[in-house]
């Protein structure tokens, strides 16, 4: 929970203070309290605490607790180190025991209150639905922050962003088994009943079949699980406004069919259906900001399972579109499923413009590692807006080409395209782009490759911890309110 205060007061447990290493030696101090002025005058003054980033050092004033938190040299001090640095803070042994915690931060500025809230609200996250040992919960995440700053419509709006970033993190950490293709449509249905502003189409396996979904049935073949493709149309704006459509990848898990994934590369695979999960969460906070736009928010929802049914190596498939796909690997499905929901909303709902986010290729972590999404674009007005939400709410994003040559490097000998490139190696993030180029046409488009960006496996990175990440939600809900 968060609530802002006019000034520092000092009368919670506890407190946290950051300070630059240029305010210790300036002695500095940012608090209004005299006697705690006092104590942290004296601490400053002693040369115990200088500042340096990261470091931290605990004052006992009377019956609060201020910890000193250094954020070092302030011409090096960024906004995601600043939200790494106050999750740790936040999250030390210090305040093991404290509900509530007064902040100081150490500028005023809309950028530092949104680390805050970042970093208390996405960084305080842990998935732990499965641990059966219950302890004392004196998480993050189950505290009561008190920040020194003026209440802000815009804070309260970041929170709701936030909490939706935790929402779709919650879906993807959950068993493959329990988040299938239906399990997501019921979430959407969920979000969206009563809204008079929304209508939903639900593709099922017989509708799906009767429109020649080829390409995710395809995919589907060898689950038990039915596929769904999941269509809300959300109409916030005026009449005469165009739609922008949101389409997210969604294989609830991905066991890389007869290609099989081999063992290491396997067990993360539920988070397959992050960009799906980033379209319901993005939708969230659309229906709870009540944001004035006309937006698609779609996605094509199955499991690319192994039986004796299951598609294979060397088939060819038509999907929606009428085009004819060589399956070079099972492995590439995601693609498949993306090109049908993509030229299904082109066709019935012929929006303005298209954004995919999908958990495309392992070749985007190799060349753009954990922390960045690879875009790539055939517009590139929409590719720069993208990139300056992505700028701007720090779900990164590295703009990639996109050349006539890779067109070639997609093509099969037996139907229209292939769904691997004919260049073993060789720019997998970008024909893997390219492919779903084929199915937009003139649309102006952009694709979001979320690979590296969508799950940490292992310890924490930057300030997440382990598991899913959220990534999208707040880029795309920055990105349709401004554009």
């Amino acid at each position: 929970m968060i609530s802002f205060i006019p000034k520092a007061l000092f009368n919670k447990p506890a407190a946290l203070v950051c300070l630059t290493a240029a305010q210790v030696s300036a002695g500095v101090v940012p608090v209004v309290d005299k006697g705690v002025a006092a104590a942290l005058n004296a601490v400053l003054g002693s040369g115990k605490f200088e500042g340096t980033k990261g470091e931290m050092f605990p004052v006992v004033c009377g019956r609060c607790l201020v910890l000193l938190l250094g954020l070092g040299k302030e011409e090096e001090l960024t906004l995601p180190s600043l939200r790494v640095l106050l999750r740790r803070a936040l999250g030390a042994s210090f305040f093991k025991k404290t509900a509530d915690i007064e902040v100081v931060v150490h500028r005023d500025g809309e950028d530092v209150v949104r680390a805050l809230i970042d970093a208390h609200v996405i960084g305080a996250y842990a998935w732990k639905k499965y641990i059966t040992r219950k302890k004392e919960d004196t998480t993050v995440e189950h505290k009561h922050l008190h920040i020194v700053a003026e209440k802000k419509a815009l804070y309260t709006k970041l929170n709701v962003i936030a909490a939706a970033v935790n929402f779709t993190r919650d879906i993807i950490n959950e068993n493959a088994d329990i988040t299938t293709a239906e399990y997501l449509a019921k979430t959407v249905r969920g979000l969206v009943k009563g809204n008079k502003e929304v209508t939903l189409d639900v593709l099922g396996r017989k509708e799906l079949a009767a429109g020649k979904f080829g390409l995710i049935l395809a995919v589907n073949r060898g689950s038990a699980q039915a596929p769904r493709i999941v269509v809300a149309c959300y109409n916030g704006g005026r009449n005469d406004e165009p739609y922008t459509a949101l389409v997210g990848k969604g294989l609830t898990f991905d066991s890389g069919g007869l290609n099989l994934k081999p063992s290491g590369s396997m067990e993360t695979m539920r988070s397959d259906m992050s960009g799906a999960a980033a379209i319901i969460g993005t939708l969230k906070t659309v229906l709870e900001l009540g944001i004035k736009k006309n937006i698609i928010f779609a996605f094509g929802a199955a499991e690319n399972a192994i039986d004796a049914n299951a598609y294979k190596p060397g088939d060819v498939i038509t999907g929606y579109a009428g085009k004819s796909v060589e399956v070079g690997n099972t492995d590439a499905e995601g693609r498949l499923v993306l090109a049908d929901v993509i030229a299904y909303v082109i066709d019935k709902y012929k929006p303005a413009r298209l954004v995919d986010i999908a958990t495309l290729t392992g070749a985007c972590v190799v060349g753009l590692g954990y922390d960045y999404a690879g875009l790539m674009s055939n517009n590139d007005a929409l590719a720069d807006a993208i990139l300056a939400s992505a700028a701007a709410t720090d779900d990164r994003a590295w703009r990639l080409p996109l050349y006539p040559e890779l067109k070639d490097m997609i093509k099969s000998k037996i139907a229209d395209m292939k769904n691997i490139s004919n260049q073993k190696g060789s720019a997998g993030t970008m024909t893997g782009a390219e492919f779903l180029h084929q199915f937009v046409g003139e649309v102006p488009w952009a694709h979001l490759d979320i690979a590296g960006t969508a799950f940490v496996d292992g310890d924490s990175r930057m300030y997440f911890g382990h598991g899913a990440t959220g990534y999208g939600v707040r880029l795309l809900t920055d990105f349709i309110e401004k554009n």
